[in-house]
């Protein structure tokens, strides 16, 4: 098992100071070290084999540079990196280097520290593109802090604003031997999953957790304890990550009731392991979990 999640990582020195100093930007982009992440639309440049994420030098985007599509990233592997926005109008550029490719596919195939880089590039080109109004009084907005967040226009209001981040809890609730998983309408015929929900404003974490497993499947839960986190930028996730233990009247009749879910039920190992259900994609928190669960030696004592 691998120490973080895909996309997570500290591989990016985010150096926040260097965001308020704009000199120090404006150097940044012009120096020889620096390298530029395109992202067109919602997709990333790879080339190569093994598939690498495609890192540029300024003479090779200076015709898309256009002073508000560019974010200073941080540093990674000690040189500046910056992600570029390119419209996606007309066919995708670079042909001649690689290809535009759905970071979904990309988690599992880039090295680790690429996938934490194209998602955090995405994530922030992703929030610039749907965030051109202040929410405060309706005016528009520039980037600002290199990219890194955005100002109101309007002088008698001046808001600040900083991308969003919205904390979805995801659990593996399991009892004795057996794991609850649950399934959307709009997935992959047998697909099923951990049970996962946004959490709501003056809530916990942990309460999160007992809140959505009950709405969902009408299961009580106690013993909440986390496990790790994701950041999921589909578009602006994160994901944290819990196991906890469905409380002694779990025999009580599954039942959806807040209708989000078009089935649950509890699965054992030995039917996780038979081809059905079909499990998440290995890129998700969600896929981590049930694996740990799976492959936990010393919970396997019986396979029924």
């Amino acid at each position: 098992m691998e120490n973080q999640n895909v996309f997570a990582g500290a591989f990016v020195d985010r150096s926040g100071e260097k965001r308020k100093d704009p000199d120090w930007l404006d150097e940044a982009l012009r120096n020889d070290e620096t390298r530029f992440i395109p992202v067109w639309g919602e997709h990333c440049l790879v080339g190569g084999d093994p598939l690498e994420l495609i890192l540029l030098e300024r003479h090779q985007i200076e015709h898309f540079l256009n002073g508000n599509n560019q974010i200073f990233l941080g540093l990674f592997r000690g040189s500046p990196a910056v992600a570029v926005a390119i419209s996606t109008g007309g066919q995708p550029p670079y042909a001649e280097l690689g290809e535009f490719q759905n970071l979904r596919y990309l988690g599992n195939v880039l090295p680790a520290d690429e996938a934490n880089l194209a998602a955090h590039a995405r994530g922030l080109v992703l929030w610039h593109s749907a965030q051109q109004f202040c929410g405060t009084c309706g005016s528009s907005a520039r980037p600002e802090a290199g990219g890194n967040s955005r100002r109101c226009l309007n002088t008698d209001c001046g808001c600040e604003i900083f991308p969003r981040v919205d904390p979805a809890i995801i659990v593996l609730v399991t009892h004795r031997k057996r794991c609850l998983l649950g399934r959307q309408q709009s997935w992959p015929e047998g697909r099923y999953s951990t049970i996962a929900g946004f959490v709501e404003a003056g809530e916990s974490l942990e309460d999160a957790v007992r809140r959505e497993v009950f709405e969902e499947t009408n299961i009580r839960v106690a013993d909440v304890h986390y496990h790790s986190s994701q950041p999921w930028p589909f578009p602006s996730s994160l994901m944290l990550g819990f196991v906890a233990e469905a409380d002694g009247t779990v025999e009580q009749k599954i039942q959806l009731n807040d209708g989000e879910l078009e089935d649950a039920r509890f699965f054992t190992r030995k039917e996780l392991r038979s081809g059905f259900p079909k499990l998440p994609s290995r890129i998700s928190i969600a896929r981590r979990l049930v694996d740990g669960w799976m492959n936990n030696d010393h919970l396997k004592r019986d396979e029924t």
